[in-house]
């Protein structure tokens, strides 16, 4: 099946068009569709990755469900004939890739939650030491060592470029502390939980990412949950530290792209079968040894 780059859906208003994602507004809910699209180096390839946006879904849908009693979340539903439902026509396309969601408002800052010192932040930790971002963290940390504990750290969410790593204490000056403060609590409960399932079929949940938005009823989390889009998962029997470690994400392509004479300004280019199919591959892996299923 070739990947689904854009849709159009008839009788709904245009969408809310994101890297990956386009949302719809159906008045009290949204319908959020996860297409085939792969960015990297903050640009969007010209072609995209089959199934990719049905395995976002379909992750996102199960760590849902497995960790609704941590806290609530905006899914309402993926089945396909309440999604179909929702459209004036049949949408074939939509099938495994598509979300019914409550609307909130969503903060203004990413929340992160890493055991494990990698990318950004080991980056920062190189420049400025243990007390970067006031973690108060380990002396002579190497790359992809596992943390003493936990740790939650927010960022700013970027319109351009990358988000940026900020102090807990910025992030209570622009959500307030009550918010921040659940907004960390439940960040953390949500990566030991999700850590201890992917222990239990080989895979180190290093690093994630959650969003959460405001409803009347208080906050939830929204947009996606624990996809190799938004975490790093590492495979338990090749984990060595003090080196990057290979993951189930976007790595082939990164390694690619960093060779390919491409100069990293949009738009992206053309990606070679061979790219896709391996970045296809661990998109599928994850799934798979994650939720258990093998469908794809």
């Amino acid at each position: 099946m070739p990947a689904l780059l854009h849709t159009a859906l008839h009788g709904l208003p245009p969408p809310r068009v994101g890297k990956v994602r386009e949302v719809y507004d159906l008045g009290d809910e949204l319908l959020i569709v996860a297409t085939d699209r792969i960015s990297a180096f903050d640009a969007v390839m010209a072609n995209g990755i089959p199934d990719k946006g049905r395995i976002l879904t379909q992750m996102s849908a199960f760590w849902f469900d497995k960790l609704a009693h941590v806290c609530p979340n905006h899914k309402i539903s993926v089945d396909d004939a309440e999604v179909q439902a929702r459209c004036k026509q049949p949408q074939p396309e939509l099938a495994g890739r598509a979300m019914i969601a409550k609307k909130a408002k969503p903060l203004p800052i990413e929340c992160v939650a890493r055991g494990y010192i990698s990318g950004s932040l080991y980056k920062e930790y190189l420049s400025h030491g243990e007390d970067v971002h006031d973690l108060n963290l380990q002396v002579g940390l190497a790359e992809s060592a596992q943390l003493v504990r936990p740790i939650f750290t927010p960022a700013t969410k970027a319109e351009e470029g990358h988000d940026e790593n900020i102090s807990f204490a910025r992030a209570v000056d622009m959500v307030g502390r009550e918010v921040a403060e659940q907004a960390r609590d439940w960040t953390l409960q949500l990566y030991r939980q999700a850590s201890e399932h992917c222990a239990t079929v080989g895979l180190i949940l290093a690093d994630t990412k959650f969003e959460f938005g405001l409803t009347d009823d208080g906050l939830i989390l929204i947009d996606e949950a624990l996809t190799p889009d938004s975490s790093r998962f590492w495979d338990a029997t090749t984990y060595h530290p003090g080196k990057s470690q290979p993951s189930f994400d976007k790595q082939f392509l990164r390694d690619y792209l960093e060779t390919s004479g491409w100069n990293k300004q949009p738009p992206g280019p053309v990606l070679p079968d061979d790219i896709v199919g391996k970045t296809r591959g661990k998109y599928v892996e994850a799934y798979q040894r994650v939720v258990g299923i093998l469908d794809f």
